[in-house]
């Protein structure tokens, strides 16, 4: 019964681009699991499998754009793909330029990381982030020195090099590298939810847009597809719908 409810939803809000153009799903490709560039040069991660499965489910052709993290709101707005799915986090700062989808991940928990033996503040010194995140905003508030790099790899090698004294990310990007530095890094403070989730960008003016994908992700979370590509990504322990 929920199935063929929610196949009625989608085909209520099917979204149907103009002169049949295809969709296009801009992305980072550079922050794993989320979404990153695999061995063959293709945008791969939890984004790419849940983006495909999105629109298979809502019958649209779209395709993948990769784009800086820096500028990927402004080329949204300005038209140079029509969605973002890049761990975007739902701000009421960022939903005053875009609209959001409903969240397809609740919040993750962001930390910090430090060499050595751990035991530095996380809230003192100077402290990386990626530029326009809201763990750069957070540390900016937190009274730390706000170091700001464009990838989230810079903010590792910066760590790494002794520019910065922590780094604060996504607790998920952060996990794995941490725990192949074999002691080199480790986390520091208290976990810090910051932000409504991860939702998909979309124009203002794509209203219909919006309610397709909408549609879509009620009909992953409904059938149980959803929490089991967060599971294949972010493991066992990750927060679920």
């Amino acid at each position: 019964m929920k199935k063929l409810l929610f196949s009625a939803i989608l085909l209520a809000f099917i979204y149907v681009p103009a002169n049949a153009d295809t969709v296009r799903m801009g992305t980072e490709g550079a922050y794993p699991p989320y979404n990153f560039i695999n061995d063959n040069g293709e945008i791969d991660g939890f984004e790419r499998d849940l983006g495909d499965e999105l629109c298979d489910r809502a019958g649209l052709d779209c395709e993948w754009v990769q784009n800086d993290w820096d500028s990927i709101i402004p080329n949204l707005v300005s038209g140079n793909y029509d969605t973002i799915i890049a761990g975007m986090s739902i701000t009421a700062e960022r939903d005053e330029v875009i609209d959001f989808t409903q969240n397809y991940l609740q919040p993750d928990p962001s930390a910090y990381i430090t060499t050595g033996d751990g035991n530095k503040a996380a809230y003192i010194g100077v402290v990386a982030a990626q530029t326009a995140t809201i763990q750069a905003s957070h540390v900016a508030e937190s009274g730390a020195i706000l170091a700001e790099f464009a990838t989230p790899d810079e903010t590792i090698s910066a760590l790494r090099n002794g520019e910065v004294e922590a780094v604060m990310a996504d607790k998920s990007f952060l996990a794995p590298i941490v725990a192949e530095s074999n002691g080199g890094l480790k986390f520091i403070g208290q976990d810090v939810y910051i932000g409504g989730g991860v939702g998909m960008g979309i124009r203002e003016s794509d209203s219909d847009l919006k309610d397709t994908f909408d549609a879509a992700i009620d009909s992953m979370k409904a059938d149980g597809s959803l929490n089991t590509l967060i599971e294949k990504w972010f493991g066992d322990e990750a927060s679920l719908f």
